[in-house]
């Protein structure tokens, strides 16, 4: 898709991305918005990730549907739907879902790139969490990421 034409997904359109613990739906890449930004919704079902740093974007997330814990440095947010949080490069930062219900939320990454991650760390034929975190941990320094602590407890 040429990066100057609007983009228009119904619900549940755009890329999965079988991540295990989260059904994530790719909406929008750097590709498509000239590096600006990228945009993934997340269903969280499972855990969240470790405790981590990104050097290279700034996060943020926006609560559709549940509850959510995240932690942002040493401030732990309970967000429900309608909370909105950003996350400046170089934070600690992690996220769960709160209880047993699923969260799910709008993740937008600035500038793009690191959506990228997902793609690269999900093998379409070995999707168990042992695999992933595996292939994950062997990422984060391509992107710019560092694992800093294990993921939250829900």
């Amino acid at each position: 898709m040429d990066h100057d034409e609007a983009i228009v997904l119904a619900p549940g359109e755009g890329k999965m991305i079988p991540v295990p613990g989260h059904k994530i739906t790719r909406k929008v890449s750097g590709a498509e918005t000239n590096g600006a930004f990228s945009m993934l919704e997340v269903e969280l079902e499972g855990d969240g990730p470790p405790l981590h740093i990104h050097n290279a974007e700034d996060e943020s997330f926006y609560v559709l549907e549940g509850e959510m814990v995240l932690q942002v440095g040493d401030e732990r947010i309970n967000a429900t739907a309608g909370s909105f949080t950003f996350v400046p490069r170089g934070t600690i930062h992690t996220f769960a879902r709160s209880g047993q219900q699923p969260a799910r939320f709008l993740v937008t990454y600035s500038p793009a790139g690191f959506e990228l991650f997902f793609d690269e760390a999900v093998d379409i034929d070995v999707t168990d969490t042992e695999s992933y975190v595996a292939k994950a941990g062997a990422l984060a320094e391509k992107y710019k990421m560092e694992i800093v602590g294990p993921p939250l407890e829900s």
